[in-house]
């Protein structure tokens, strides 16, 4: 059986992070671009069945680790699958039918802001450090969405999609706090194995309906390429990345590293759409990366 195994200059978890994000980026980008194409509930299906048939190979030989299983450590798998697989992208895709992808990156810069929230009810109190980092990244995340314009951000006004935007958000926030929770000793590639199977038994059945409500799938070969590049980086790779990640680093630091999407967003559209950065992209992503850099260079392991 194949076994996964990073470079040996791949596997620090900050690096992991940032591939990550970039990896999510390029999903936003894609997704919006596939509205027309593929409806979102077949676009989430299609990426995580392709997702699905990329990690079984290397979780195989793990997965009877899950005839040991509790009830408990199963509802713990189930709340995870629904939530990191089956809702955070389903919820996003549906987002960006309905909105711009620039208020999708606004709006999903508010997880790190959400985890640190909902780890407060949990008992966990940020550091000043922490908060600091968090708050000087967001306004990097502010200062690119407004195009240094505070009119802008005035401008800017809530619809039905953002409503969904705002739900995926949620979703991810409870996802990466609960994978402190996931079975000791299951290994990662059984576990994303896991949660993808119970994220298509709740994608399944939306996908029908969706498609059967009217919905038209319309596969050209650009559109092909796109979900593939979802199930591939997006889900398989990121997925892979970011769960090794929070291991290592914790939910909060973890969740910090989406403000670079914005960020990321910047420099593919000057890359692939030969859109000139400005002078707020480069103060921005320098704000990004202070905050980054203050939460997780004070801080020690």
């Amino acid at each position: 059986m194949p076994v996964l195994r990073l470079p040996r200059g791949l596997t620090h978890p900050y690096l992991l992070l940032t591939l990550t994000v970039l990896f999510w980026s390029g999903n936003m980008v894609v997704g919006r671009g596939l509205r027309d194409a593929v409806p979102p509930m077949s676009l989430a299906f299609a990426r995580w069945s392709l997702a699905l048939l990329l990690t079984l190979p290397f979780a195989w030989p793990h997965l009877k680790a899950l005839r040991g299983m509790t009830q408990k450590q199963w509802g713990i798998l189930a709340v995870l699958g629904v939530l990191g697989v089956g809702a955070y992208n389903t919820l996003a895709y549906v987002a960006l039918v309905h909105t711009t992808a620039t208020n999708a990156a606004l709006l999903n810069s508010f997880i790190p802001i959400a985890i640190i929230a909902i780890s407060w009810f949990l008992g966990h109190r940020a550091t000043l450090v922490e908060s600091l980092g968090v708050g000087v990244s967001f306004v990097g995340v502010m200062a690119i969405v407004s195009r240094g314009d505070l009119a802008v951000l005035a401008g800017l006004s809530l619809n039905v999609g953002d409503l969904w935007m705002l739900a995926a958000v949620l979703s991810w926030a409870l996802y990466t706090l609960g994978l402190r929770w996931r079975p000791v000793g299951l290994h990662p590639m059984a576990l994303l194995a896991t949660l993808t199977v119970i994220g298509l038994m709740v994608l399944a059945p939306l996908a029908w309906w969706e498609l059967a409500s009217g919905a038209s799938l319309h596969l050209s070969p650009s559109a092909l390429a796109g979900v593939a590049y979802t199930g591939i980086f997006p889900a398989f790779l990121g997925y892979v990345f970011y769960n090794r990640a929070v291991g290592e680093v914790g939910a909060s630091r973890a969740g910090l590293f989406i403000h670079l999407m914005p960020a990321f967003s910047t420099i593919l559209a000057a890359l692939f759409l030969g859109e000139v950065p400005r002078a707020y992209h480069f103060f921005g992503i320098a704000l990004i990366l202070t905050g980054i850099w203050l939460t997780t260079g004070f801080k020690k392991g």
